[in-house]
């Protein structure tokens, strides 16, 4: 029988291959069972739970058993899911990538997400590794390795980062070990690894999904959403961890989109590769009707001193972690300490002015996107990189670290505007086949989920439409 994981497959489309094969879902998870114990998926799972996907499996071939069309199944009947180690799963502790959390109590209960991905049917493989403490775009752990890049690998062999935090999401869907992983986006955690790895991510606006039981790096921005191979597959999964779908306005065509291409940050140095896939895309989506109107857009010159002094990320994250941090700081990344550590002397009245000053800065680029449909621009400007170079080895570290935290700020760049923004946001590949993965950006305002995935949805088909 031919694998029935094989990247990439969409959830109808993984339906359609076991209905056409008589394949069962049991059949399914064994054989994900199986490749995420291979050296092909080395460092993507920090748990893998066997027992429970394949009873999850078996449910799903019951009620098929019982009859009834395939849309009778919950939505995620019997398909692989993996679940980013931040959230509580029942009976074990949440590391969140780290070593320092090891030896607290496990969870008492499952974070909402997963019970509501467990409602779904979903074959929960496995927890998957991340950034310690979500606190990167990049994607390294040095606790417990760094997933390969798959895209990577298959075009030149090279092992390249996944992007991050969600890293072990990202490259467990790449690999067709899950239909969706589940992850978080605080700074751009779910839309940089898509990026990367050449698959869709949504972030939704933050209020639409529950962010109980999931471990916080900054609890005004994170963000519960999850990446998959489509558009229509995110909006499943979205409608899932949210307790009810969005009322999606579908559209025939781009035609008549209005499109804002900001000239302010979100296109500064872009490398070759996303430049030409990125301006490529945009001419497609013009040729086909869409109107793409260049902005100026001058408030996102502003970011950093609305995200100052500290930052969002590292002032809520301190907050989070100051007994600990103080006690045993030695035990945690020395990079992820060294960004929480940026939290440590900003004062409560300091943070309540960032507050304000993000209100506000939200009510004036919300104002300066009306009559827009999206916002569009590169999701990162920059391929993925190669691990070694950023990987700390005891000898230069200093000149590593530096390389890594530019590498942070350009992958976190136009992805963190969005969360500032307190908006919603879809990346979609715009490359080529064998070409470096490149991410195209649609965002809008926080609340304009629906409208966006209708855009979205007309912008995946038309990209897809080869000319």
């Amino acid at each position: 029988m031919p694998a029935l994981s094989t990247p990439p497959a969409t959830i109808a489309a993984l339906r359609q291959r076991l209905q056409a094969s008589g394949a069962s879902h049991e059949a399914l998870v064994t054989e994900v069972l199986e490749r995420a114990r291979s050296s092909e998926a080395a460092h993507v799972f920090t748990a893998v739970h066997a027992d429970a996907a394949l009873a999850a499996a078996r449910t799903a071939d019951e009620a098929a058993r019982r009859g009834g069309p395939p849309a009778a199944l919950r939505p995620l009947a019997g398909l692989p899911v993996t679940v980013k180690d931040l959230y509580d799963v029942a009976g074990e502790p949440t590391l969140a990538g780290s070593v320092v959390l090891r030896g607290t109590l496990p969870a008492a209960v499952d974070a909402p997400a997963v019970q509501r991905l467990r409602a779904a049917g979903a074959a929960i493989v496995g927890r998957t590794n991340m950034t310690e403490f979500a606190f990167s775009g990049v994607g390294l752990n040095p606790h417990y390795g760094t997933p390969r890049n798959p895209a990577a690998t298959a075009i030149d062999g090279s092992e390249r980062i996944p992007g991050g935090s969600s890293s072990g999401a990202a490259v467990s869907v790449a690999l067709g070990l899950a239909v969706a992983g589940l992850g978080s986006d605080t700074g751009g955690s779910i839309r940089i690894p898509a990026a990367l790895t050449g698959l869709v991510g949504f972030k939704n606006t933050q209020a639409r999904t529950p962010l109980a039981g999931a471990f916080p790096l900054a609890q005004s921005l994170d963000t519960v959403c999850a990446m998959t191979h489509s558009v229509e597959d995110c909006l499943l999964v979205d409608g899932v961890l949210a307790g009810a779908p969005l009322d999606v306005p579908r559209r025939d065509s781009v035609r008549g989109l209005k499109l804002a291409l900001p000239r302010t940050l979100m296109l500064d140095a872009l490398e070759p590769p996303v430049a030409r896939a990125f301006e490529r895309a945009l001419a497609r989506l013009a040729a086909a009707g869409a109107a793409v109107q260049e902005v100026a857009l001058a408030e996102l010159a502003e970011i950093a001193s609305v995200n100052s002094p500290g930052g969002f990320s590292p002032v809520e994250a301190y907050a989070v972690h100051r007994e600990l941090f103080t006690a045993r700081r030695a035990e945690y990344d020395p990079r992820v300490a060294a960004r929480i550590a940026l939290g440590e002397g900003v004062s409560a009245a300091d943070y309540l002015v960032m507050q304000r000053r993000r209100a506000d800065w939200i009510a004036r680029v919300t104002a300066r996107l009306a009559g827009f449909d999206a916002l569009v621009c590169p999701t990162v400007p920059i391929v993925a990189p190669l691990i070694a170079p950023l990987e700390r080895d005891g000898m230069d570290d200093a000149a590593r670290d530096e390389a890594f935290a530019h590498v942070n700020r350009l992958l976190l760049r136009n992805t963190f505007a969005i969360n500032l923004l307190d908006g919603c946001s879809f990346s979609l590949p715009c490359h080529e086949p064998g070409e470096w993965p490149v991410g195209l950006m649609l965002s809008a305002p926080g609340g304009h989920d629906a409208p966006l995935a209708g855009v979205a949805l007309a912008v995946e088909a038309q990209l897809a439409a080869r000319a």
